[in-house]
């Protein structure tokens, strides 16, 4: 007999809320294709699981964080150090954009951002989001799983960790790279088995829209176990390395941002607790879960690294 384990974030079917409470039904376009789009819900309360394009597996135990909050409130330090970046990010052309797939790969390559999408399966996701700053929001991602793009890019066995790049003064020079004291892209990090984990996931859209430039746009990583700098945004590189990444802010304060990144509530930042967190949207605040609530799903991938991977 097949038994399926309920997930953590899964809610039960009467607890979903009825397709006449649903405003903004639309499809999203991305490249040439059309891709099925999800929806902004105008009240409060869960979301049905049943919108074009949307995987019912990954449902939310809270309210959907409003788009207006989700979209204007951003840490993007390519453009500055406010939370308010739009208008600075609404100057970046999201078009031409390219990836740079590489390293430890059978045949490295580059490709554009268009072509990518017409080779993934694209989907919805409803993901909680949790910040090290201790605020959070629940939100409906577009895009694909990021083991999609593993298998695309073929690496080696040799690979054991992937490293994701956002752009740089090259590809547009965005005010926030003027500042030195920075260490130049933005790079993050994960080992294999996190790469290919189910929750693992690039975002190309939000709230049924194409991806906006403050949320990271064309092309940004969503994993919603980990702190938010963990998900790095505006990705032009992918590479496939044996060694483990130095990443942006390990490099500034490997003390506060160290490489794991995972949300535990019981291990405070240095400066305040993550045993609590503010919603966006609301300001309500809700106690901090463990892996942000996905422990079922990830734990088994730290099994004897606890002591350090429990750890910023």
């Amino acid at each position: 007999m097949l038994i399926r384990t309920k997930r953590d974030w899964e809610l039960p079917e009467s607890a979903a809320t009825p397709e006449s409470a649903y405003i903004n039904r639309r499809a999203m376009m991305v490249g040439a294709g059309a891709i099925a789009g999800g929806l902004a819900l105008g009240g409060r309360g869960a979301m049905a699981a049943d919108a074009p394009g949307r995987n019912p597996v990954y449902t939310l135990d809270r309210a959907m964080t409003p788009e207006a909050a989700a979209t204007s409130y951003n840490n993007f330090y390519e453009f500055g150090t406010s939370k308010d970046v739009v208008s600075a990010a609404q100057k970046m052309p999201l078009r031409p954009w390219t990836l740079r797939i590489d390293g430890l790969v059978e045949k490295p390559m580059t490709l554009g951002i268009d072509d990518l999408l017409k080779a993934m399966p694209v989907e919805e996701r409803l993901y909680r989001h949790r910040c090290v700053e201790a605020w959070a929001m629940a939100v409906p991602w577009m895009g694909f799983p990021l083991a999609k793009l593993v298998a695309f890019a073929k690496p080696l066995s040799s690979a054991t960790y992937v490293e994701l790049q956002t752009f740089g003064r090259d590809v547009y020079p965005a005010p926030g790279l003027r500042q030195p004291f920075y260490p130049w892209p933005y790079v993050e990090g994960l080992t294999m088995a996190e790469a290919t984990n189910e929750l693992a996931f690039l975002s190309t859209g939000l709230y049924g829209k194409p991806l906006q430039a403050q949320n990271g746009a064309p092309l940004r990583l969503t994993l919603p176990w980990k702190y938010g700098f963990k998900s790095v945004k505006s990705v032009v590189r992918i590479s496939f390395t044996d060694k483990r990444p130095k990443t942006f802010w390990a490099l500034l304060n490997a003390d506060e941002y160290g490489f794991w990144a995972n949300v535990n509530p019981a291990v405070p930042h240095p400066r305040w607790s993550q045993a609590r967190e503010r919603l966006l949207g609301s300001n309500e605040s809700v106690p901090t879960q463990i892996f942000n609530g996905y422990g079922a799903q990830v734990a088994g991938l730290y099994k004897g690294l606890e002591k350090e991977a429990l750890f910023m």
